[in-house]
Order: C-alpha cells, then structure tokens, then sequence
C-alpha cells in the first residue's frame, strides 16, 4: 500500500483549516481559501526561518581560497551562486596538511576598528555581512599565497525551500509538520470564536516549544569569555 503523503502544503492547510473551525468534518477548501493559506504558511515558514538554529538546514561549506581576495558572496549572483544563505553559524580554516583551527567572528563593530583590510596573511577572523538578496563573507587577514593553499568552511545556515506546489512533499522533517499545522492554525484563526482562536494559540505555542526544545545538538556547548576587551564584560558567544 502507498504511504500517503502527509506532509504537504495540501494535507497541513486542509488539517489546519478544521483546527480553527473554517471546515466540518468531510469539508475540503476551496481554490481562493487554498491560495490564500498557501501564502500564509510560506509567510511562516520564512519568519520562523529567522528564529533560532535549525539543525537539518545546517550545511559545511568549504570556500576555495583565492590569493589576495577577502570578499566572498554568497547568493544568486554572488561569487559562489546558491540561494542565499541565512547566516554563518561558525567557520573554521583547514591548512594543506589537513589541520582544522577555528575562525573568530567578527561584528560591525570589530570589523570597523580594524586598522588596515588589506593586510594579507594568515587568515584568523572572518566577518559576515547581510545584504537582500547577498551574504557577504569577509576574511581578515586577507589571505596570502601560503593561506590560499588551504580553505575555509563555513558553517551554514541555508534556507528551507518554499513549496509551489500544493501536492509537493515539504523541505520539512516529519517531526515539524504540527508546529507548522497549528502554526497556520494560529495565524488563520483571527475572528473566530474565542475559545478556538485560544486553542489554535495554546497549541501553536505548546508545539512549537516541543519543537525548538528538540531541534538542538545533542552534545553538550560549552561557553568563553569573550576576548574582545571593547565588550561589556561577562559578554558571552
């Protein structure tokens, strides 16, 4: 027997839509109510997006090094094209013996105080910039002959891609599809009796918080200082 696609835009707006109380056992929706639902789960998957870590879109990037280059763009018309990343989660430089050693990262601010860009060398730091439609990557020092026979890996975050089809299995584990089922439910059941749009609101935030507290690495993170001495101190990263 076929298993039934279960997690698609179709199945999630349809459940979604009985959980706020637009449909009655046997009902389906309409053409303009699946259009419009369609748009309202893109619109959350894309903000939820922006919040926390989500460890399947996480992806190890290694950047092929060019001498005297310190920018990297990352994005449909960057130098390495792709969909535009989310963030840089960390980074990290492998020399030619195959020797890994972290990266710093660096805010606005560090980048700023910089005194000169253009020195090459070793590299140590790395600063990223969010653009639109790019993600900036800058290495400090700038990379020398010597660095350029190594490489960099970025720790990526990438984007979930959105549906656009309705019957389309999502770019969403199993585990996700009733954060996002009541997630909708959520969002969609504004001007309904009280009692649903409290429910659709307690649900939506119960799962989600299931979800976020399994949505973590199993090891343990252990916490540094941070060197920076022009940060308040007890500041963390």
């Amino acid at each position: 027997m076929t298993t039934p696609a279960i997690n698609t835009p179709y199945a999630i707006i349809n459940d979604a839509m009985h959980d706020a109380g637009y449909l009655q056992l046997g009902q389906t929706p309409n053409g303009e109510q699946l259009a419009s639902n369609m748009r309202r789960l893109e619109d959350l998957i894309n903000t939820w997006q922006t919040q926390g870590l989500k460890l399947w879109l996480n992806v190890d990037l290694p950047v092929v090094l060019v001498a005297g280059q310190a920018t990297y763009t990352f994005g449909a018309t960057g130098t390495i094209p792709m969909n535009k990343p989310l963030r840089v989660v960390e980074a990290y430089y492998i020399d030619a013996n195959a020797v890994r050693r972290p990266l710093i990262p660096l805010a606005w601010n560090d980048y700023i105080r910089l005194g000169n860009v253009t020195n090459q060398g070793a590299i140590a730091q790395y600063f990223v910039d969010k653009q639109a439609t790019l993600l900036s990557v800058r290495f400090w020092l700038v990379p020398d002959a010597t660095a350029a026979t190594g490489s960099v890996h970025l720790l990526l975050q990438t984007q979930v891609t959105n549906p656009i089809s309705l019957t389309e299995a999502m770019n969403f584990p199993n585990e996700w599809r009733m954060a996002l089922r009541w997630g909708l439910a959520d969002d969609i059941s504004t001007g309904q009796p009280a009692t649903i749009m409290a429910r659709c609101q307690m649900k939506a935030a119960q799962y989600r918080d299931m979800l976020e507290n399994f949505d973590v690495e199993d090891a343990p993170t252990s916490f540094q200082p941070d060197p920076r001495s022009q940060y308040a101190t007890f500041r963390f990263r």
